[in-house]
């Protein structure tokens, strides 16, 4: 059987049984060890390049304080690609694999029908206690409605680094605490039911 037959299979498969209940019960879901760490580590090696380039910019503040950059508010550095650019081959294809996840959702997504995707945002917390305060990524209906984040922080210790997320799901008595380790794929509504926020990093994440 054709390689790109079995993952076509296995990401139907991972979209209809997994991400789509998990994200009507509870908002939110991970998958671990994505894609592998030989492929995991090119992309990381990267973004690594756009960080030591100095490619990536402050990320600006949304809302009233659009386009403002506030350190203390939000301190990670960014840089928006589409996956064509030169050298961006394994972030194209980390995108693509995801595009193919979200689409197998099809029509099961409520209200939701995804046919489109904004640009990949590449963002690093530089350390030095920077983190992301309590935020909702859509909070205004702009069209986004899930958030995919691609983790690449090998040899993670959150004890130590700090940088969980940590969402706060509408209406739950909870809190979910998501450590962002390498090859870490996660999921969420990106509307008001999952604010969240960034922990302060120790260690660029």
């Amino acid at each position: 059987m054709p390689l790109g037959h079995i993952m076509r299979l296995d990401l139907e498969r991972i979209a209809l049984e997994y991400v789509v209940p998990c994200l009507h019960d509870i908002g939110f879901c991970y998958l671990d060890n994505f894609l592998g760490e030989v492929v995991g580590d090119c992309v990381l090696e990267r973004v690594k390049r756009m960080h030591h380039d100095g490619e990536l910019a402050d990320g600006q503040l949304a809302g009233p304080s659009r386009g403002v950059a506030k350190r203390h508010l939000r301190g990670d550095q960014i840089k928006w690609i589409g996956g064509t650019e030169e050298g961006c081959e394994a972030i194209n294809f980390l995108l693509t694999l995801i595009d193919r996840l979200v689409m197998y959702c099809g029509s099961r997504l409520g209200k939701y029908y995804v046919k489109e995707r904004s640009k990949a945002m590449v963002a690093c917390y530089p350390g030095n206690g920077t983190g992301y305060v309590r935020h909702v990524d859509n909070p205004n209906g702009d069209g986004r409605c899930i958030t995919c984040i691609y983790y690449l922080n090998k040899n993670w210790d959150s004890k130590l680094h700090g940088g969980i997320l940590r969402i706060f799901p509408e209406g739950k008595s909870y809190v979910a605490d998501v450590e962002p380790i390498f090859d870490r794929l996660l999921f969420f509504w990106s509307d008001r039911r999952n604010p969240h926020e960034v922990q302060p990093s120790y260690a660029t994440r």
